[in-house]
């Protein structure tokens, strides 16, 4: 049994996963939340594969001062309700990191260098880069005697091309600061298109699909033999697609208009982009279940919300069919992807023209494992290929260690 611990780090929370990569199985999980408040909570998730109820769960709040204080809340939760660690020992930790810039190129042993490298790139995810380096930080405190795994979200892009990757914008200013499109979601993306592969039996390599990761955050992607070559999200996660609460993409100019007519300072716009739009400023809500509900109960602006949101998905499936010139699979995952019914049919609607043709029934049903919802004749196969960051995470850390 090949186990990895697999980490993601926020600067108020941690998940975590104990993986059997072999098995392709959680032994357990857990997230502790509101590190560094006056309570904090933590819960922790057994599997037990012999028990009718497959997992148990174990909830206790408690302050949790700092990251050190997460791990060892975490530490102790495996002691008092397992799996043991000293039975399932990790033969690594694997650690989700966001931003990886245009150095990191793949999973990379975490060393000294490689942790001035994540806090010089803070400047590119202030947000995520500085909670996943505390969580690097911490996580080798508690567990000194393995080695360490960054995995970047951002790494699975790095074979865009330059002609995908650059803005047009004044390319020495634009080199100075490093402003580029780097994309995001890239665990997922290269774990959603093997995993599609491996369903339809085909190898990665002849395939070229659009993989539509759909969640409270959202992108696109082309991938062509197994690489990325396109993707929507760009310097930031809030390029591209509608999302819970950001906007996706948006002509620039209207917030230099919205600066001037309301006032709108640096901090407001960044608030208005990605925590004041996308489903939530157009439909009053942040979860599609919900928009999709006010919608059937007759809410006009839920409506418009929802057919924004699956028009701008349209639109980068007819612009990433043309990069890649032929499209052999249309495949959806995360949650509103995996779960929306409604969002699948409205989005690839119209597209018969293209050889997509989505069978309704098979597009009703329920399931959490890979299945086709296109029907027999479509020249296009749609799949929905439920997603699985932490285990894509555990393997590329245990391919790393094994060499």
């Amino acid at each position: 049994m090949s186990v990895v611990l697999v980490v993601n780090s926020g600067s108020s929370s941690l998940k975590y996963q104990l993986i059997d990569v072999e098995a392709g199985e959680a032994l357990a999980s857990g997230l502790i939340e509101r590190i560094g408040q006056a309570e904090g909570r933590a819960t922790h998730a057994v599997r037990h594969p012999s028990s009718d109820a497959r997992e148990e769960s174990f909830t206790v709040d408690a302050a949790i001062p700092d990251h050190d204080a997460a791990f060892a809340r975490m530490l102790a939760a495996f002691d008092e309700h397992g799996p043991s660690l000293e039975a399932h020992p990790p033969v690594a930790v694997g650690h989700r990191v966001v931003q990886g810039g245009a150095r990191f190129f793949e999973p990379t042993v975490v060393t000294d260098r490689v942790k001035h490298d994540i806090e010089e790139l803070e400047v590119l995810a202030p947000l995520h880069n500085p909670a996943n380096l505390a969580g690097i930080v911490a996580a080798e405190r508690a567990f000194p005697d393995v080695p360490h795994v960054a995995v970047f979200d951002t790494a699975f892009h790095q074979t865009l091309a330059p002609a995908a990757y650059t803005y047009a914008i004044d390319r020495e200013l634009a080199a100075k600061h490093r402003v580029r499109r780097y994309g995001f979601h890239g665990t997922s993306h290269r774990f959603v298109s093997r995993a599609a592969a491996e369903f339809l039996e085909r190898p990665v390599e002849d395939l070229r699909m659009i993989v539509l990761h759909l969640g409270n955050g959202a992108s696109a992607c082309a991938v062509s033999g197994g690489r990325s070559v396109e993707t929507s999200m760009g310097m930031t996660p809030l390029e591209g697609l509608v999302m819970g609460t950001r906007s996706g993409d948006i002509d620039p100019a209207v917030l230099l208009h919205l600066q001037r007519v309301a006032g709108l300072d640096t901090d407001a716009t960044d608030r208005l982009l990605n925590s004041r739009s996308g489903i939530l400023g157009l439909g009053g809500h942040t979860d599609m279940r919900d928009l999709v509900a006010a919608s059937e109960a007759g809410d006009e602006a839920a409506t418009l919300a929802l057919e924004v949101y699956t028009h701008r998905i349209r639109s980068y499936v007819g612009a990433y069919a043309a990069q890649l010139g032929r499209v052999d699979a249309i495949v959806f995952t995360a949650g509103v992807g995996e779960n929306a019914p409604i969002v699948r049919e409205w989005s690839l609607a119209g597209l018969e023209g293209f050889g997509v043709e989505l069978d309704p029934a098979r597009n009703r049903e329920r399931g959490s494992s890979a299945r086709r919802i296109s029907t027999d004749a479509s020249r296009v196969v749609v799949l929905v290929v439920p997603t699985n960051e932490e285990l894509e995470i555990a393997r590329q850390t245990l391919a790393v260690v094994e060499g």
